[in-house]
C-alpha cells in the first residue's frame, strides 16, 4: 500500500508539473495533459488526471486563462 500511495503522489505532482508549464492564454485540457505524459512515458488516465487535478485544488482548463 505504501509504494501504490508514492506512485500516486508521482503522479499527481507529473499532473501539477505539466500543468505549471502551460501556456496560460491557452491551458491544457485534461486529454492533452494526458498526451503530454505519455510521451514522459508516463500512463495514466484522463479521469485520473481529473481527479488529481481536483485534489490539487486546480481549476479546469476553461478557468485557468
Amino acid at each position: 500500500a505504501a509504494g501504490k500511495s508514492h506512485l500516486k503522489n508521482q503522479l499527481r505532482e507529473a499532473v501539477r508539473e505539466v500543468i505549471a508549464q502551460e501556456d496560460r492564454s491557452a491551458p491544457l485540457t485534461d486529454q492533452q495533459i494526458v498526451e503530454k505524459l505519455k510521451v514522459q512515458g508516463i500512463t495514466i488516465a484522463r479521469r485520473t488526471v481529473t481527479k488529481y487535478k481536483e485534489e490539487l485544488k486546480i481549476l479546469p482548463a476553461r478557468l485557468r486563462k
